[in-house]
């Protein structure tokens, strides 16, 4: 229902004024008809929770970082567990928060559980900050009534994801600064260096080295095929940014994310790190495995590993055991399956699936260490490499002039 503020005259000529409910402006118009009023003005009256909800939307988006959501979460458990109510602790953290949008969204929270709605509720509605993860982790904490545990447990989550995600993108950094890197050397080799040698073997007399020769070709080639290496490079890369998009194309680029050497190795440790530390953390919190894997297979967006989690899923609603489930699917390691199996017919599922995320966070650690230490002698190698058959093709001449 809505507020809408009216002026209306009835058939003696009386001006009538005041604030009704309605669920729209034409139905209070039909209201004010049926009375024999004549309708001069109805205007829509704004509560507080809508000018709240409004002044949220005006921010502009910032995306709130693992980080600041992992503060939130120990700070509310820690003021919950002190004591305090909810609103007034939520109202105190957005007082101190930084990003804008973010704490815009928590006075709107807690402007909304002031009005009795539950906190499950009021974080749903701000998906882009609380993912489905978040939403089951809080209600399953007002469920079973331990709200501060949950955060708890949800902080521990979110430092720990943030840190593997800074192993991973620093590991898939690397490569593309490597990749730059040589580009840049060879732009500045064939735009600065190679034209001032060239205006000099002009002035030779005598025949160039073969391999001069050579190296002067496909430098002439580059150059003087440019106006048409550019626009055809560019419409190759929108190509394959069109071709990724479709069913194919999306299924070809998740399977060549997991596949490629090194880099594939370090996406599949990390999405079972991620994989059994997450499960933890729901179970721990009262969510079905059922539900977890619903949840699971909604953070990824990797296509092959979702339809993965989704099959496990659909084995264990067939009767089939975790483990075996997981197994199935063809996406766990033997250590992950087995260590599952163990925690199943143990009753201990949560703390072996910590330990299993421990042990395959430590598996990312020395692949990520492995790959830089790997990559540092490649790029040595390929820089030396270019470096060294630019001088000799320009140097070779010289060379022979002095013999």
């Amino acid at each position: 229902m809505q507020a809408f503020e009216y002026t209306a005259w009835d058939t003696s000529g009386q001006c009538h004024e005041g604030v009704r409910q309605a669920s729209s402006r034409q139905e209070l118009l039909a209201v004010l008809r049926q009375e024999n009023l004549t309708p001069v003005s109805v205007t829509e009256v704004q509560t507080a929770a809508a000018e709240e909800k409004e002044k949220t939307a005006r921010v502009r988006y910032r995306r709130v970082r693992s980080e600041q959501l992992s503060t939130f979460c120990w700070q509310l458990a820690t003021m919950l567990e002190g004591g305090l109510s909810i609103t007034i602790a939520i109202q105190t953290i957005a007082d101190d928060i930084t990003n804008p949008y973010f704490e815009a969204t928590l006075k709107d929270i807690s402007s909304n559980l002031e009005k009795g709605e539950t906190f499950s509720d009021s974080v749903k509605a701000y998906p882009k900050i609380f993912n489905h993860l978040a939403c089951s982790m809080i209600m399953a904490g007002e469920t079973g009534g331990s709200m501060v545990t949950s955060l708890r447990r949800l902080a521990e989550y979110y430092q720990e994801r943030d840190k593997l995600v800074r192993k991973v993108r620093g590991a898939m950094a690397y490569p593309a600064f490597v990749v730059t890197f040589i580009v840049v050397i060879i732009v500045v080799l064939m735009t600065l260096i190679v034209p001032r040698f060239q205006v000099m073997f002009d002035t030779f007399k005598g025949e160039l080295p073969a391999f001069t020769r050579a190296f002067m070709a496909v430098y002439h080639g580059l150059v003087g095929n440019l106006i048409y290496l550019i626009p055809g490079l560019m419409v190759l890369i929108a190509a394959a940014v069109g071709f990724s998009k479709t069913a194919p194309g999306r299924a070809f680029m998740c399977r060549l994310g997991l596949n490629f050497p090194l880099i594939g190795r370090i996406k599949r440790m990390a999405f079972v790190c991620m994989f059994c530390r997450t499960l933890a953390t729901l179970v721990s919190a009262g969510v079905t495995v059922l539900d977890a894997f619903v949840i699971l297979a909604e953070m990824n967006s990797n296509d092959l590993l979702r339809n993965g989690v989704l099959r496990a899923r659909q084995r264990m609603t067939e009767g089939t055991s975790l483990a075996d489930s997981l197994a199935e699917c063809g996406l766990f390691p033997g250590v992950a399956v087995k260590m599952t199996q163990i925690g199943e017919h143990s009753g201990s599922l949560v703390p072996v699936l910590e330990k299993t995320g421990e042990f395959y966070a430590r598996k990312v650690d020395e692949l990520v260490s492995a790959m830089l230490s790997l990559l540092e002698p490649i790029l040595i190698v390929t820089v030396g490499s270019i470096v060294l058959t630019v001088l000799l093709a320009m140097y070779l001449p010289i060379f022979s002039m002095s013999v």
